[in-house]
């Protein structure tokens, strides 16, 4: 507690001496947290290629990004079609994830690794629903804009489900204000 409100006191000290512009700035980006969107296609790769198209992806997210480290959290809530190969019909996978994100210090174009673990629900015309757990791993660019944030970002998705596993991988192009 006394080693919390010392380091608390040393950085309103540090952000006191600091010239105006740069208090503001630094507070601007203290306050990253953002809302998004994205959409994209959605690959399948292994086994799940051999019974599905390419399909789309819809992803919702909100993210926190601390300012003084590159370390960020993002949850996202996803969903994923991809159409049958063999029969009529199609394959859907739902998502809500909870991920790191290691933004690359840029001036511009801002490179980011990205990955994480939470909840997947597979199912679709004639499937059984089922709820399994996943993970993801991917990289992306972001390019800020005059009051919002633009990317493009692919990540690799596994969902353990019973018996094997099923992988695809969305690329999306998304917003965050």
């Amino acid at each position: 507690m006394k080693r919390s409100f010392i380091a608390a006191a040393l950085a309103g000290v540090a952000l006191a001496s600091l010239p105006f512009g740069a208090q503001a700035q630094l507070l601007k980006r203290g306050t990253a947290v953002q809302f998004g969107v994205a959409a994209g296609a959605a690959i399948p790769v292994s086994d799940l290629s051999d019974f599905a198209d390419t399909g789309f992806n819809g992803t919702a997210m909100i993210g926190f990004s601390p300012t003084l480290i590159p370390l960020g959290v993002r949850i996202d809530g996803a969903y994923n079609q991809f159409g049958a190969k063999v029969t009529s019909g199609n394959l859907h996978i739902g998502s809500v994830t909870g991920n790191l994100v290691y933004k690359m210090p840029g001036a511009t174009f801002s490179p980011y690794a990205i990955g994480g673990a939470g909840w997947y629900n597979s199912g679709g015309t004639g499937l059984t629903s089922s709820n399994d757990f996943g993970w993801n791993v991917g990289a992306g660019i972001s390019m800020p804009l005059s009051g919002f944030d633009t990317f493009i970002e692919a990540r690799y998705n596994q969902v353990q489900t019973s018996g094997g596993s099923t992988k695809f991988v969305p690329i999306v192009f998304g917003v965050m204000f």
